[in-house]
């Protein structure tokens, strides 16, 4: 029973709910990260789960994640061992694991993002092994993870020269961009990627059958507010996830003059039963 003043004991416990739900986190996570230790679950190159800010909280999610996107590369973006790579948002580290024992010595990865926490942890533990990966953050102003960035999403420039990479991708990262962020970030794929280099791009896509299965209460993230070319689910922060009309993409890529190796391969997301992966993902060449 709350007693004291039921209103004012309600707002203590609301204006406490957020440090104590972190508390709780650090807490369950601390032990968990010591369990995995104590029974060397962890390989060094995966961060502790307390760590892992950019997806699932598991090794096991962590681990086969990376194997997942590395068989995208490969089989699907046509990625040699020599290849040259770019990871935008690389966050930390999820799809660069499998990478280290792919590429060759000849093969160079390059990722960036704008959270220190992972880009540190990285140039610790990977590059300190494996001098061919880099990572630097990018100081993009976003008021949640970098509110001090230099730079708008939609001014920023990839720090690499032109026609260099065989491969650009971007897990997650279109899913909370608005469309002048995502529309400067995908001339600037299109810039650095080499001719008949592949880019591979997660979204959630809205198309018919995506947009019934959201208005019939299927899909895993309910998409409620229609803003034209995109939906989100938050009016007030809409990037806290951003679906895009599939033809609004269609119409950009035809822009940029990126080919869509078709089919697209359209993910679990939207309560599909067939699908490859969580996210819808779009891969494509530059000519």
């Amino acid at each position: 029973m709350i007693s004291w003043g039921d209103n004012n004991m309600k707002m203590i416990l609301k204006k406490r709910a957020p440090f104590l739900l972190d508390m709780s986190i650090n807490m369950y996570y601390g032990l968990k990260d010591f369990s995995d230790m104590l029974l060397q679950r962890r390989d060094p190159l995966i961060p502790s789960t307390r760590l892992m800010f950019d997806g699932p909280r598991s090794i096991q999610d962590f681990k086969k994640n990376g194997a997942d996107f590395l068989e995208y590369f490969i089989n699907l973006c046509n990625l040699k061992p020599d290849g040259k790579v770019l990871d935008v948002g690389c966050g930390i580290g999820r799809k660069t694991l499998p990478l280290t024992q792919y590429l060759d010595s000849n093969g160079e990865y390059e990722g960036f993002d704008i959270i220190d926490l992972g880009i540190n942890w990285c140039n610790k533990n990977i590059t300190s092994k494996y001098p061919n990966f880099h990572f630097q953050k990018a100081d993009v102003l976003n008021k949640y993870y970098n509110p001090n960035g230099k730079y708008k999403a939609s001014e920023y420039k990839f720090p690499f020269e032109e026609n260099y990479f065989d491969l650009v991708f971007l897990g997650s990262v279109f899913t909370h961009m608005l469309p002048n962020d995502l529309e400067n970030y995908l001339s600037e794929v299109f810039r650095v990627l080499k001719s008949d280099g592949r880019c591979l791009i997660s979204y959630f896509l809205i198309n018919k059958n995506s947009l019934t299965s959201i208005q019939s209460n299927i899909s895993s993230i309910n998409f409620q507010y229609d803003l034209e070319d995109y939906r989100t689910t938050d009016i007030d922060i809409p990037e806290d996830a951003v679906s895009y009309k599939e033809s609004y993409i269609r119409n950009l890529y035809q822009k940029q003059y990126l080919e869509i190796l078709e089919p697209i391969n359209f993910g679990s997301w939207s309560g599909r039963d067939d699908y490859l992966d969580y996210q819808d993902l779009i891969i494509a060449k530059k000519p």
